[in-house]
This record gives C-alpha cells, sequence and structure tokens, in this order.
C-alpha cells in the first residue's frame, strides 16, 4: 500500500504524489531546445523527486547522466584533480550500476581520469569525443549544486560548460544537449561567495542559462489526483474536491506541507478519528499539529530571520501593521527569503508565501510581545474554558471579555494608539483561548492599516472577526457591508467585529445588528 511521503525522493509506485507528467513535459521541451538551465527552489520543494521524473521520462531519447554533488566530497572540490577524478568516478558508477551504457572507450578514459592528474579540460576532451560517437544525445542533470559553494573548481567547471556551449553553438562542436543543475541557491548567488573582487560578482561565470519559469507548486487541481487515488484504496468518504481547495489555499502548494498536512492526517489522526479524520475537523487539527512541530523548514526560516533583522522588521510591518514592502530583486535579504522559499513577488509587493507560513510568523512575532507583556495572555489562559459550549466558540464573549480586560488594562484610547497594537493584543487574548484546538491565520486581502480580518477555524467551524478603527458610521456601514460579503464567500451566516473607537461619548460593549440576511456582533472598545 503506497504512503504519503515527506522526506527525500517521492517514488510513484511506493508513495501517494500529484501529477507532475505536465511539469516534466515543459522541461522536456527546454532539453529539446537545447537550453542550459537552473531549477532553483527552496528546500522540500520536489527538486529531487522532479529531475528524476525528467530522466526517466527523456531517457529513450537521451542518454541521461544524473549526477548529486552530495556523493561527492568537499576534499574533491579542493583541487581540479581531485575533482576530475571524483566525476569519473561517478560516471562510471552509473554504468556499473547499468544505470547508463557507456561505451566500452569512454570507461576506459574515465578510469585513466580517476587514476590521473588531468584537469577539467581532460574531463571535458572525454566528454567530447563520448557525445560525437553517441547515437543519443547526452544530458547532463546535477542536483545538490549547493554542495559545491565555496570553491573555485566549480566556477571553472561551470565555465568549460559555458565555453562548450558556446562553440556548440558557434562550431558544431560536441557538447550536451542540455545541462540542469537543481539546489536551492541559484548561480548567481554561488559565485559571490567564492571570490571577494567586485568583477567576479558581477560576471557570472554561467551566464548562458535560460530562465526557468515553469511553476513547481502543487495545484488544486493536482492534489485532489492525489487525493482521488488514496481515497479508492482506502474508502474513507472524503470529499476529495473540498480537502484539496483547503490544502491548496493553506499550502500555496508548497509540495513538502500538502505532503505534510496529508501525512499527518493518514498517520496521526486517523487512528483517533477514523474517516472523519478527512474532514475540515482532521484537517484543522493537522495544521495545528504541523504549527507546533519542529522541523527543518521552519528552522531555515527563523534562522534567516535572525540573519536578516531588517527584513524581519519589514515582515513584522506587512503582517502586524498592513505596510505594503515593495518588492526588489537586488535587496539582499529579500533575494534570500525568496530563494528559500518564504516570500513572493504579488504585485510588486513582498508577500509571504503560504498561510502556514504567516500564522508561524505570527505566533512568532506574538510570542515576542508575549514576553514583554503577557497580561492579555495571562488573562484569556484563566477563562478559556467558559469560551467553548457544545463544541463550538462563543465569540459574542470572547469579544465582551477582551473589551472589559482592554479597558482594566489599558483605560481608554489614546490618539497615539496604531490599529496593530489592537491587532497584537486581541490575537494575544485569543491565542490560549484557541491554542491547542484551533488555528488563526489573517486573511491578506484584508490586511492593511483600515481593517483586519481574522479567521478562526476551530473543530471544524470558521468565525470571522472584523477588526479595525472607528472612523464614523458610514464606514462602518461600509465595514459591514465588506464582512456581510465575506461571510458569503464561506457560507456563514454570523459574523463579527471590533472596532476601537476614540469617540468620547462612544457606547462601549458587544450589540446585535442584522445585516440583509447577516447577523453581526458588533464589539467596540
Amino acid at each position: 500500500m503506497k504512503e504519503f511521503n515527506t522526506t527525500a525522493l517521492c517514488v510513484p509506485t511506493k508513495h501517494y504524489m500529484v501529477d507532475i507528467s505536465e511539469r516534466v513535459s515543459e522541461i522536456k521541451k527546454m532539453i529539446d531546445a537545447g537550453k542550459y538551465f537552473t531549477i532553483n527552489r527552496a528546500r522540500q520543494y520536489g527538486k529531487t523527486t522532479t529531475l528524476q521524473a525528467v530522466r526517466r521520462f527523456i531517457e529513450p531519447e537521451y542518454v541521461v547522466l544524473s549526477l548529486d554533488f552530495q556523493m561527492i566530497s568537499a576534499k574533491s572540490f579542493s583541487t581540479e584533480e581531485e575533482f576530475v577524478r571524483a566525476f569519473g568516478r561517478l560516471i562510471i558508477n552509473l554504468g556499473e550500476y547499468d544505470v547508463i551504457s557507456i561505451p566500452e572507450e569512454t570507461v576506459v578514459e574515465l578510469k585513466k581520469l580517476s587514476e590521473s592528474n588531468e584537469g577539467i579540460d581532460g574531463l571535458f576532451r572525454v566528454f567530447r569525443r563520448w557525445i560525437h560517437k553517441s547515437d543519443k544525445p547526452l544530458v547532463l542533470l546535477i542536483d545538490e549544486v549547493d554542495s559545491a559553494t565555496n570553491n573555485q573548481v566549480f566556477l571553472d567547471f561551470l565555465a568549460m560548460l559555458r565555453a562548450d556551449y558556446i562553440a556548440r553553438d558557434a562550431s558544431g562542436t560536441p557538447a550536451f544537449q542540455s545541462v540542469i543543475l537543481a539546489g536551492v541557491t541559484d548561480i548567481k548567488h554561488l559565485k559571490s561567495k567564492i571570490r571577494e573582487e567586485a568583477d567576479a560578482k558581477v560576471n557570472s561565470p554561467w551566464n548562458i542559462a535560460a530562465d526557468y519559469t515553469i511553476d513547481m507548486s502543487l495545484s488544486e487541481n493536482g492534489i485532489r489526483g492525489m487525493l482521488d487515488e488514496y481515497e479508492a484504496d482506502h474508502h474513507t468518504g472524503m470529499d476529495t474536491a473540498a480537502m484539496a481547495k483547503a490544502i491548496r489555499e493553506y499550502t500555496n502548494g508548497y509540495p513538502f506541507l500538502v505532503s505534510r498536512i496529508c501525512q499527518l492526517i493518514d498517520t496521526a489522526i486517523l487512528p483517533d478519528m477514523g474517516a472523519k479524520a478527512w474532514t475540515r475537523d482532521g484537517f484543522d487539527k493537522a495544521i495545528n499539529l504541523i504549527l507546533k512541530e519542529k522541523n527543518t523548514l521552519f528552522d531555515s526560516l527563523t534562522s534567516k530571520l535572525t540573519n536578516y533583522p531588517k527584513l524581519k522588521e519589514s515582515i513584522k510591518q506587512v503582517l502586524m501593521e498592513g505596510e505594503r514592502v515593495v518588492w526588489n530583486q537586488y535587496q539582499e535579504d529579500i533575494v534570500q527569503m525568496s530563494i528559500y522559499g518564504f516570500i513572493r513577488n504579488e504585485r510588486g509587493a513582498v508577500r509571504i508565501d503560504n498561510r502556514i507560513f504567516e500564522t508561524m510568523l505570527y505566533n512568532l512575532f506574538l510570542s515576542d510581545e508575549d514576553m514583554e507583556n503577557r497580561t492579555f495572555s495571562n488573562e484569556a489562559d484563566l477563562e478559556r474554558n467558559i469560551f467553548v459550549k457544545d463544541g463550538k466558540l462563543d465569540v459574542r464573549l470572547i469579544l465582551e471579555r477582551f473589551i472589559e480586560t482592554y479597558h482594566q488594562v489599558c483605560g481608554p484610547l489614546e490618539d497615539r494608539f496604531k490599529e496593530k497594537d489592537g491587532r497584537e493584543q486581541f490575537l494575544l487574548y485569543l491565542r490560549p483561548i484557541i491554542n491547542g484546538t484551533g488555528n488563526y491565520y489573517i486573511e491578506a486581502q484584508t490586511r492593511d492599516q483600515r481593517r483586519t480580518d481574522v479567521i478562526i477555524d476551530y473543530l471544524g467551524q470558521q468565525y470571522i472577526i472584523e477588526l479595525k478603527i472607528w472612523r464614523g458610521e458610514r464606514y462602518n456601514e461600509e465595514g459591514e457591508r465588506q464582512i456581510s460579503e465575506y461571510l458569503d464567500y464561506f457560507n456563514l451566516s454570523t459574523g463579527y467585529m471590533l472596532s476601537f473607537n476614540f469617540n468620547k461619548n462612544k457606547e462601549t460593549g458587544v450589540k446585535q445588528v442584522q445585516v440583509g440576511d447577516k447577523v453581526l456582533y458588533e464589539g467596540t472598545v
């Protein structure tokens, strides 16, 4: 029986996988066109799985040298001679284990290289003779090129690839049909780590690379296809379309997160909930488990924020204050965070890649605030048992108790108050109430300095709370209309609003308002 996999290579015969045949076909078009290119994506983003799928797909037409630089030790990058010997041994291994068929004379030449002091030019002479005599074009795939960082030898290898590429098109000199290098870091950034001279930082040794624009994220339809296969095996009664939609909305198709949600439902939640694990309730539990676990993906995210404190502050402004941070592809901290898959460019502005990352970052930033002032979270923690009735959140009561706590702790609103202050304080109050059972996220489309919608997922139920600063009755009516439309989108009949009002004659507390066929509970601080 197949299973969901979140470590190393995904194998179609062993693992439930999203169909990536369309992506593989697009990559083959680039290979057929003779392109040299890199596949740079974050860790656990399916690069290795994609490369191996490409290898299997093109093998009938090409001789595929599929290598992994993790198989070459650091010592092998110390000199050209060491690198050539190690590279030759990798190719010999492919022939010895019948991965590819290597001409006997080529095997002899490679063995001589592995015992000689030849440089990189000697290795490429062997390649040219092999390519010249081969009935099929040769394609070179190298995975984990990050293993080659911080050394000059790899730069020289790239330079030789570039020289052969140019000679191929200029004079017909034998060269690889296509070269694909896969890793987290773009070659443009590899070379900046190796040489300190300014000219070396500008002139890439591999500037012949074609742009790789193929989407590597997993689509909603692709996720549904994977779930349909699982459902055919297990017969849980799952609504695969609804589950695929929820997974895509939370992950933005990040492959590790997609597989991890499914894996947790299948292995950790299914034993307790049975077939109900594949419902919204089970999905919410899986998200909760992911946000609590310590994994290499989250470790990488937090370490990058530590290394780039300016970007951390910018992301905090995006999330907590609704600020718009302009995307700049030449700003190093933005480049690094995008390379590692944590942010993306959305209409010229920085956007956190997916909802799980956003919630994880909210938790991180709120923990920083909590360390400074635990009043709101402590008050909510003491009262959290009264907010759940028959498995449902009493959000009206949450608003009422928050307003009381706010007035007791902070007193009347001051002019220096910012909306982000109210947002932080409310989330600090909310978090311990739902912690361990539910999740929350901020709807990105409404996260700005005027309005924020907090969506709570709790035991399969959703609750929407709009947070805003009071700007008059007309603005409030507009907010009522907006949240009413938003409730339609979620197929909900009840919503909540929390306004921070500076008027001296305001009436604080929570009141019920009817807007069309929707019931709103409007709280005023």
